[in-house]
């Protein structure tokens, strides 16, 4: 059942709740009442006819094929599942019909099934370069394997879509040597944007891709995703594991490129005897910190730059220590000015941290590789750090037009054409500098010139004149009201009765009203009436942040009442907050809720006083691991002021938030000037002039 929830991806007590509330729920086939087995084609055949869980249909009939391949670990290694598999869907690609027939697979005996297959497999693969060696290696009892190589080409629709989901769930099968490679699919899109794989097909006709080091094949994998068709490519690639070169080869003729048309060999070097590389995507191999050499990851690269004809391009994924960071070695720095001076280095860009998931504390860079820049672009190399910025759709498509643009066009200065994330910096600066980092300057110069930055003088300037207001304003009440005062005294005699909400609510003293239920896609930021909920009332997003216009109000809830002025607005989730709305005609958001004050009462409250109060009450927290608020907002116990008390204490909150404001208005003037100055200073825009 826990797998079943995983399939339909929600949580496992909804399982529980399904297979109780819904009759024709499969039925157990095997197992035991403490763990109940359930088939999974019945599983989900029930899914899609209901429609209930989250996981598209299209992908439910490959998940539960990929359960039946993790469900076969205790008989066969990750290793034989993977190898294996790839090998029975690479036989069907290349002998172009089903591995087996339902008819014959359910006929005839496990022997001989698996003597076709094998008799298949040498006819197509006699010189052994895909699939024969692995399948050599297996025997009938690998039938099962068969079944569902032909499960995941039916769910997924041909060889290629049920290999990459295969080889997507690695870690599920546990093999650690392929997981701890996988790079984040942030990255891969942000390689898929700068290699411009389709435009360079446009242009040239024919693409010759490249990957030196290349372990599972993510990144050839993810270019020829990218490509509508492979017939035109050509696919170089090399590995020192014999094994995951084999991967690669399957992965790449699965893929759509031509048998004649790839070259995947074994060995740490990637020899060119099939074509010249046009595009070389590839990541240096991973070395612990304290094995890593700076020498051997920039020898890397320089090996790499050799392979680039004119007009080739080179992406490479390397460690930030040796690509980036400033070098302490002479040998060191030497290289990386050598290369810097040979005008083959485009960009060096700085990556966030995530990129390899299962290696958090590596520091990534990326170094793209041009030979044959454009005249615009000599001397100079293109320094970008988004290192603090995660990799989203929009940092990236910035930052692959910043790369493509001095691609095609170079510097261009004042024209609204500057890069957003980095700096054009002078190689023969970076040569003096002999081994400093190469990271930019200072801000791009797009953001040095944009109108923010223009009119930071005048906007420190008016938060000044804001600021002598606001301090003005306070003196001025200070004088006509004098210094505060809140004449507090020490109660002599007996203390206030005390009484709980609950009582006041019961005695009609206050009323509460409940919350509503309001959609998300009804919420804008240009509406008519301000929703106060949880996040607003206890600090977490400022009021106003969200509004619902009042036409969508009154068609879908025609039930909703609006805040009067006064009213206390209160929530208990994720802890107690408490909200006097004076303005009113508010729509509160459940879960906060309303507590309204009846001001004919024998003994009236005010809400700034039972706001007060409330939040002054003792233990209305909960622990870090409870569910819910140790005691009900009915339980909270306040004293009973008299009326004569409520008067004066609620004047005296008035004026505490008087005298608040006016502070509030001179810190407030007084951070806004401080932090446009800082910004200034920091991006060298600003200057301090004599006082």
């Amino acid at each position: 059942m826990s797998e079943i929830a995983v399939l339909a991806r929600v949580k496992r007590p909804v399982v529980s709740t399904w297979r109780r509330r819904h009759m024709d729920f499969p039925a157990a086939i095997a197992g035991s009442a403490d763990r109940p087995l359930f088939d999974g084609g019945q599983v989900v055949g029930w899914l899609i006819s209901s429609g209930l869980g989250n996981t598209d249909p299209a992908e439910l009939r490959s998940e539960v094929a990929l359960f039946g391949i993790v469900a076969l670990k205790h008989e066969f290694s990750a290793w034989q599942l993977i190898e294996v598999l790839g090998s029975l869907l690479c036989l069907r690609k290349l002998d172009g019909r089903p591995l087996a027939s339902p008819d014959a697979a359910a006929s005839v005996s496990d022997q001989t099934l698996w003597a076709a297959v094998m008799h298949r497999a040498e006819r197509m693969d006699a010189e052994d370069e895909l699939v024969l060696r692995e399948l050599r290696a297996a025997d009938a009892a690998y039938i099962p394997l068969v079944r569902l190589a032909e499960d995941l080409v039916e769910a997924a629709y041909d060889e290629r879509g049920a290999y990459e989901w295969l080889l997507a769930s690695r870690s599920r099968l546990g093999l650690d040597a392929l997981t701890a490679d996988a790079m984040a699919p942030e990255f891969r899109n942000l390689v898929i944007q700068l290699a411009d794989l389709p435009a360079r097909l446009e242009s040239t006709g024919s693409v010759t891709l490249a990957d030196p080091h290349a372990r599972a094949g993510d990144l050839l994998a993810a270019l020829l995703g990218e490509a509508e068709d492979c017939e035109h490519i050509t696919a170089l690639a090399a590995d020192p594991d014999g094994r995951l070169a084999r991967i690669v080869r399957r992965r790449l003729l699965l893929a759509g490129v031509d048998e004649l048309a790839l070259d995947v060999q074994t060995g740490p070097d990637l020899e060119e005897r099939l074509a010249d590389p046009d595009l070389v995507v590839t990541q240096l191999p991973y070395l612990p910190g304290e094995s890593r050499s700076v020498l051997a990851a920039l020898e890397g690269i320089e090996r790499i730059s050799d392979l680039l004809g004119l007009g080739s391009t080179a992406l490479i994924l390397g460690p930030a220590d040796a690509l980036v960071d400033a070098l302490k070695g002479t040998e060191e720095s030497r290289l990386r000015s050598e290369l810097l001076r040979s005008n083959i280095v485009e960009a060096v860009i700085s990556l966030p941290g995530g990129v390899l998931p299962f290696r958090p504390g590596y520091r990534p860079a990326l170094w793209v590789l041009t030979r044959g820049q454009v005249p615009a672009t000599e001397g100079k190399v293109l320094l970008a750090d988004i290192s603090a910025h995660p990799l989203t759709e929009d940092v990236r498509t910035r930052l692959a037009e910043d790369v493509l643009l001095w691609r095609a066009e170079g510097f261009r200065a004042l024209d609204g054409h500057d890069p957003r994330y980095g700096r054009a910096a002078d190689v023969a600066a970076l040569d003096r500098a002999f081994g400093g980092p190469l990271t930019p300057p200072a801000p791009p110069a797009s953001a040095m010139l944009s109108n923010t930055v223009r009119e930071r003088p005048a906007l420190i300037a008016e938060a000044e004149t804001r600021l002598g207001r606001a301090a003005a304003a306070g003196r001025s009440y200070e004088d006509e009201h004098g210094p505060y005062r809140g004449g507090i005294l020490q109660r002599v005699g007996r203390l206030p009765r005390r009484t709980t909400l609950g009582a006041l609510i019961a005695g009609g003293r206050v009323t509460r009203f409940k919350g509503h239920r309001l959609a998300d896609d009804h919420l804008t930021r240009d509406g008519h009436h301000t929703v106060l909920g949880s996040d607003e009332i206890t600090g977490h997003a400022p009021v106003g942040a969200r509004l619902v216009d009042r036409l969508i109000l009154a068609a879908s809830y025609d039930r909703v009442a609006l805040t009067e002025p006064g009213d206390i607005v209160y929530t208990l989730t994720p802890r107690l907050g408490l909200y006097v709305d004076d303005k009113g005609f508010s729509v509160v958001a459940f879960p906060a809720r309303i507590l309204r004050v009846n001001r004919d009462a024998q003994r009236p409250l005010t809400p700034r006083v039972l706001a007060a109060l409330l939040g002054a009450s003792r233990d209305t927290g909960r622990s870090p691991s409870a569910v819910r608020a140790a005691r009900r907002i009915e339980d909270y116990q306040l004293p009973d002021l008299d009326p004569d008390d409520v008067q004066r204490f609620d004047a005296l909150l008035a004026e505490t938030e008087r005298r608040e404001a006016l502070l509030r208005a001179q810190a407030d003037a007084l951070a806004e000037a401080r932090r446009l100055t800082i910004a200034g200073l920091a991006d060298g825009t600003l200057r301090v002039g004599s006082t």
